[in-house]
């Protein structure tokens, strides 16, 4: 408990009041990556960035738009922090439970916010963050449709990404999960192909996890525990598995978030601090299910080689 409250008192110190603000101009793979150890990688996209020094390390495929998967939580969980009280109360409905998964939970189970988003963000639960767009969606429409709330949540996501200046994000649903492709005669479902329910860049990541170091970090705070017990309102006790399996070999891990589907692979995103007070984003898009975390352990290593020749 000390190692954590000095590394998140370093970390405060160093990143408080940070302003979230990138040049437009895209940095070239090679330029970023000249200092920096060689590397091989699965993945399609990669952004290493120092936020103390404000400089990228390393970026391959930084501005490609890819399937974010359920890095897509990381927003779906700021947007409910912004929304309600972390005290507030959200119930698991058998529409949450329609989501993709099953994670635990049980139908009418209540939650305060706090622990729901902690239980999500840890095991990526679908259902999870479905329950929480569909107690803080719609707020002012008290007969909105299921759909309606849904939709009145995404966009509100979407709108802070445009205010974050993420210029190549844009949410579709709220878990990241992959949506079919509208069949010929309307609808959904009988297409051939599938697209993602977010897209966006390793850089956008990168902006959207400087921005929660910054000033939302305590919400990320579970993503670097191998596992969590938490406790529904009605005493029901779960154990949440972190996704992130590799967490504990990660030197000061400050947040991290997995992310998998057929049409996006694997992705991962993490803040480290090696220094107690240089935290480092590694954002990696587009990998493979174990191919993200190898990524990472490399890209982890590189930066403390980089960091201890520098």
């Amino acid at each position: 408990m000390l190692t954590t409250a000095l590394v998140m008192l370093f970390a405060v110190s160093i990143i408080f009041g940070l302003k979230v603000e990138r040049k437009s101009n895209s940095v070239p793979s090679e330029t970023a990556s000249k200092p920096f150890p060689m590397v091989t990688l699965e993945a399609k996209a990669a952004y290493v960035y120092d936020t103390r020094t404000q400089t990228v390390l390393f970026a391959k495929g930084e501005d490609v738009r890819l399937p974010l998967a359920s890095l897509t939580k990381i927003m779906s969980a700021l947007v409910a922090e912004g929304a309600s009280p972390l005290y507030g109360i959200v119930t698991i409905t058998n529409e949450a439970l329609q989501a993709e998964g099953d994670s635990g939970l049980y139908r009418d189970e209540k939650w305060s916010l706090k622990n729901l988003l902690d239980f999500s963000l840890v095991t990526s639960s679908n259902d999870g963050i479905r329950a929480v767009a569909l107690s803080l969606g719609a707020l002012s429409k008290a007969s909105a449709t299921t759909g309606e709330i849904i939709n009145d949540f995404v966009e509100e996501m979407n709108r802070k990404a445009g205010e974050l200046g993420l210029k190549n994000t844009y949410f579709w649903n709220e878990t990241g999960l992959d949506l079919p492709a509208p069949n010929p005669s309307g609808g959904q479902g009988g297409g051939s192909e599938v697209k993602g329910g977010a897209y966006g860049t390793a850089r956008d990541i990168s902006v959207l996890l400087e921005y929660i170091l910054a000033y939302h970090l305590e919400l990320f705070a579970a993503t670097r525990e191998a596992t969590t017990t938490l406790q529904s309102l009605d005493n029901r006790v779960h154990v949440a598995k972190n996704t992130n399996y590799i967490v504990s070999e990660i030197p000061g891990l400050l947040a991290s978030k997995t992310g998998f589907t057929d049409t996006a692979g694997g992705n991962l995103a993490i803040v480290f601090d090696p220094e107690l007070g240089r935290p480092i984003i590694i954002t990696i898009l587009g990998s493979t299910e174990q191919g993200r975390f190898e990524d990472v352990r490399t890209l982890v290593g590189a930066v403390m080689e980089h960091l201890k020749n520098n």
